[in-house]
């Protein structure tokens, strides 16, 4: 509920007085803070919020910063106090559309990696991929079709990575990031995986030279040795 408007309930009960001093404390990894103190809104809730009859404080436009436990209390007199309530409020952001990078084409039998980054979700986003419209299971093993593959995933930073790319593993991917709030994600992206050629690389080129020496035969002896030289030095180049 981020921008939203968010009531906090306190009852006051079985009290002796007909002015009860109310306080608002909020609680923020172990560390108390006023934020209705000596009948004013106090703290980082001053400017929006307002204390609501009887003892209820309203708080406009909540942000991340309001995440807290937040605790009513109540005195009667200077001794005695009542803690009325006390309420954990959890202000939520729907993750924006992460940013990917899928790699244009893997050789097979390499290792790669895809990334995936969302920065507004709250609270941080967990991941996941997908492949050709699957979910990637976060465990392969676990999975009958996915047994022999080698990719890992990290749900919380978004990586995937494979170890050893199989010819499998080309097609889209995009990822996804999802809170309490909602999910986004990435466009899909094509990921091709790419063999090994076997060809030598040497072959056109030695055709190259047979041709050049048949065709010398028949002209002179003198030309003739030019040509083979010739051929002998780019052989050693080539090489």
């Amino acid at each position: 509920f981020l921008f939203a408007a968010v009531e906090l309930t306190c009852l006051i009960e079985s009290i002796s007085t007909n002015n009860p001093r109310i306080e608002w404390k909020k609680i923020r990894n172990g560390i108390p803070s006023y934020v209705y103190f000596q009948r004013k809104i106090a703290g980082d809730l001053e400017n929006r919020a307002q204390l609501r009859e009887p003892a209820n404080i309203l708080i406009f436009n909540t942000t991340r910063s309001d995440t807290a436990e937040y605790r009513c209390e109540v005195y009667s007199s200077p001794s005695s106090r009542q803690i009325n309530r006390e309420h954990v409020m959890l202000c939520t952001v729907k993750p924006v559309v992460p940013r990917c990078s899928v790699p244009e084409a893997v050789t097979v039998g390499t290792s790669t990696e895809l990334r995936c980054l969302e920065n507004e979700g709250f609270p941080a986003p967990v991941y996941s991929w997908f492949q050709n419209n699957e979910e990637l299971p976060q465990d392969p093993k676990n999975t009958p079709k996915f047994i022999n593959a080698t990719y890992t995933i990290n749900a919380d930073t978004g990586s995937l990575k494979f170890r050893r790319v199989r010819k499998e593993d080309a097609g889209e991917y995009y990822c996804q990031a999802k809170n309490d709030a909602g999910h986004a994600q990435c466009p899909s992206q094509w990921m091709e995986s790419v063999g090994v050629s076997n060809s030598n690389p040497f072959t056109p080129a030695l055709t190259k030279y047979a041709f050049i020496m048949s065709s010398s035969t028949t002209d002179s002896v003198g030309r003739r040795r030019t040509m083979l030289s010739t051929m002998a030095m780019q052989m050693r180049y080539k090489i």
